[in-house]
């Protein structure tokens, strides 16, 4: 393969995930025209068609996806391998981009970078909130959070927090309405409030256990959120029962604002894990950040 047959590659790489040659054009800083002219030469000189164009939008023909599937991690690897030559340098340096919910973003994320950051300025972090189970490799991040059951496991997983628990509160007022639930069936009863989550499709069915059985309740109520700090605030309206992660409400559950029901059916599960790609060989500066992240409680 000739030289400058890689750019051609990475101009088609980049129309191909792109989707579009005016994005592909600003990403590589150049013209759509040339950007045109790049990809019918490589057209030409494989002899297949790699993109079929119409008047509003570029996909890939089979040939060329058979050729984005190789060509990802291909271009993947190469620069991993370039951002490994910054430990050369007299300190690790490079761009880390990482997908997470908000949540672990605040809990776990945001205190390692804090303490890491101010000792590595070469070392910038892009962090994008993202509550569906985005696919890292395709969107190219460096590595995701998510709770451990949620890792594919074909991924490194790194434990990166402690077991969590959900916790169902209302407040004092509310429970001066109705009666406090001794089982899960009883929340029927009662006005949930409810969270849609993307991973989900739908709204996100109530999840208990106790002795080894395992349930669902699908519970009703006035309200639906798709982020959970309003559920907090409605909950803390009076507004219905919330399902929230422990130590969301751990400060209102202490100064009596909330109250919780149903502790016994709420098992520990598997907390916030680091996780990324096999193949990939970390940089130093994202070796960095795995161990200011990596859980030692």
């Amino acid at each position: 393969m000739q030289r400058d047959e890689l750019g051609d590659l990475a101009a088609f790489l980049a129309v191909a995930e792109e989707r579009s040659f005016t994005r592909a054009a600003a990403k590589l800083g150049t013209s759509q025209s040339a950007l045109s002219y790049t990809l019918r030469r490589l057209e030409e000189r494989l002899g297949v068609r790699l993109l079929a164009r119409t008047t509003r939008s570029v996909v890939p023909t089979e040939a060329g996806e058979r050729l984005l599937r190789t060509l990802g991690p291909a271009f993947d690897s190469i620069g991993a391998e370039l951002a490994g030559l910054s430990e050369f340098r007299e300190k690790p340096a490079g761009t880390i981009r990482i997908t997470t919910g908000e949540h672990a973003a605040r809990a776990v994320l945001w205190p390692a970078l804090e303490r890491l950051l101010p000792d590595y300025p070469d070392i910038k972090v892009e962090v994008v909130i993202d509550y569906g189970l985005t696919d890292i490799v395709a969107e190219r991040y460096d590595a995701g959070i998510r709770l451990g059951e949620q890792v594919e496991k074909d991924m490194i997983a790194v434990r990166i927090g402690p077991d969590m628990r959900m916790a169902v509160v209302g407040t004092p007022s509310y429970f001066a309405k109705r009666p406090k639930p001794k089982k899960p069936q009883d929340l029927v009863g009662h006005d949930c409030i409810n969270l849609r989550l993307p991973t989900l499709g739908g709204l996100y069915a109530w999840e208990f256990g106790k002795a080894g059985r395992e349930l669902k309740v699908r519970v009703e109520g006035q309200l639906v959120f798709n982020v959970s700090a309003l559920a907090l605030e409605a909950a803390l309206a009076g507004l219905g029962l919330a399902f929230l992660l422990e130590d969301h409400v751990h400060t209102h559950l202490a100064d009596g604002r909330l109250i919780r029901v149903l502790a016994d059916w709420c098992p520990p599960f598997s907390g916030y894990h680091l996780y990324y790609p096999s193949r990939r060989q970390p940089a130093p500066a994202f070796a960095l950040l795995v161990d200011a992240l990596r859980f030692r409680g």
